[in-house]
């Protein structure tokens, strides 16, 4: 029962990796939080861990459907993505070190932070001017990311855990972007980030001795989540629904602080 329990969570992880570009950190962290307390001490550890798995998959498939025409507002950013990727691999090999408590109020704390930071400052809720492209067209994907924010972002995103999306969307958001590409954008930003910090996961494995437990990784919750989430992400990643922005964002808003709270009270 838990197993299928977790399957249909899968189909909410792959709902929120099309719409919010969560690719799953912010469903699978709370879950596999609740699901893996007896662990003690080690569950943020094991969370953070399965979580990146999870969102590493769910990414290249969300990806790989994506339309190459909003890919192309990530063309020439190859200093971003490996600033991404370099500090998608520091944070998961500091990771390996943290204190339990850290990994579980530092992913409270950062979801607190952004959220009250989507509240107080502009350009979230309602999207900033459109920006004009050198032909003159209106440009969906705004200004982008600077390449500066690269390790930053990767190394955050990757300790705690949470995928690149709590850290890209808004601040593709505020760059111009549609909540639409944003969030589509924010899937292949998070293959990058979570491509190291799984390498590093399998490569310096924590001793956790429990059943399902490979190393820090819970192989059996991971294959449900998937089990239920990739189809969803086939499925609605070239029908991605149309949802008015104001809606969008707030439901990005919403289940960003639901997210917080479960693994505040787990």
């Amino acid at each position: 029962m838990e197993f299928l329990g977790l399957v249909l969570i899968g189909c909410l992880v792959g709902l929120t990796t099309v719409l919010f570009g969560f690719g799953g950190g912010f469903v699978t962290v709370p879950i596999i939080t609740l699901v893996d307390a007896d662990l003690g001490h080690d569950t943020a550890r094991v969370a953070a861990a399965t979580s990146a798995l999870v969102m590493l998959v769910n990414a290249i498939i969300a990806t790989v459907s994506t339309k190459r025409s909003t890919l192309a507002h990530l063309r020439g950013r190859w200093w971003l993505l490996g600033l991404l990727a370099l500090g998608g691999g520091l944070g998961a090999f500091a990771g390996r070190f943290a204190p339990d408590a850290l990994l579980q109020w530092g992913f409270v704390a950062y979801i607190a932070a952004t959220a009250i930071d989507l509240l107080t400052r502009p350009g979230f809720f309602r999207r900033k001017a459109a920006v004009v492209d050198n032909v003159g067209e209106v440009n969906e994907g705004g200004r982008g990311i600077a390449a500066v924010w690269g390790v930053p972002i990767g190394g955050l995103a990757s300790f705690l855990g949470v995928g690149g999306s709590v850290m890209t969307v808004p601040m593709m958001r505020r760059s111009g972007a549609t909540m639409t590409v944003a969030t589509t954008l924010a899937n292949p930003l998070t293959l990058v980030i979570m491509t190291p910090a799984v390498l590093v996961t399998i490569l310096t494995p924590a001793a956790i001795d429990a059943p399902g437990i490979v190393g820090s990784l819970d192989l059996v919750a991971a294959a449900a989540l998937l089990i239920g989430g990739l189809p969803i992400i086939v499925f609605l990643r070239r029908r991605v629904p149309k949802i008015p922005e104001i809606l969008h964002a707030w439901g990005y808003f919403v289940l960003l602080v639901a997210a917080g709270v479960v693994v505040a009270v787990a």
